[in-house]
């Protein structure tokens, strides 16, 4: 999925069908946590949390990281997280904690990646990369957004923490890399749960509902 003059050959759900059931599905959710959000620009990542959905269940299979920005913590970061800087002295770099993170994916065969708001977890991880010189290549890529505006396209936009909330989803410590994966794996299930009862039950069907993300409909 990245590489450098040599490619890392981590291949995530190539060889499925498009209609393969979601029920015999895994995958990755994940969240991040930086030091801001200007994360083209000096802000970089201190935590990689993520959990495996399998089976449209939340599995107990967890991913944990802390990251070494080299760079010091805003104190407003620290007050929202509870990240401090002695905490990621001795944590890998992005680029280790990355690899180690697509490692998780791959040993557990996730299909792809599941974020709330996915496209900026995948950009942090796609300019740490960059910073190494890295080429990135995102895997299946699902956002809960995309089902949610999908089931309830007038609804308005809401934080995760609300969205779990109207779901009667669980609702974990908030800004933690983890613990919002977890929030987010729960809302996830329960939208696959509604959209099974609407017809949509294959990998087709998720990957026609997360739009310009995904390149695999060839499959």
């Amino acid at each position: 999925m990245f590489w450098m003059k040599k490619r890392l050959n981590y291949r995530l759900g190539e060889s499925l069908q498009l209609d393969t059931p979601v029920r015999d599905l895994s995958f990755t959710v994940f969240d991040t946590e930086t030091t801001g959000f200007a994360i083209g620009a000096n802000d970089r990542v201190i935590e990689i949390g993520g959990v495996l959905v399998e089976k449209m269940e939340v599995t107990d299979k967890t991913f944990q990281s802390f990251i070494n920005p080299h760079r010091v913590i805003p104190a407003h970061i620290t007050e929202l997280t509870s990240i401090e800087q002695k905490h990621l002295e001795e944590a890998p770099s992005a680029l280790e904690a990355i690899d180690q993170f697509f490692q998780f994916m791959v040993n557990h065969q996730s299909t792809g990646w599941v974020g709330h708001y996915l496209s900026f977890d995948a950009m942090v991880i796609k300019k740490e990369l960059q910073r190494e010189k890295f080429k990135f290549n995102e895997p299946m890529s699902f956002d809960t957004l995309d089902f949610i505006n999908y089931l309830y396209p007038t609804w308005d936009m809401h934080d995760l923490e609300e969205y779990a909330h109207l779901f009667n989803t669980k609702v974990f410590t908030r800004h933690r890399a983890l613990k919002d994966a977890l929030t987010t794996a729960h809302v996830f299930v329960e939208l696959l749960r509604r959209l099974e009862e609407k017809g949509i039950t294959r990998l087709g069907d998720l990957l026609r509902l997360s739009g310009g993300k995904n390149n695999y409909y060839a499959l």
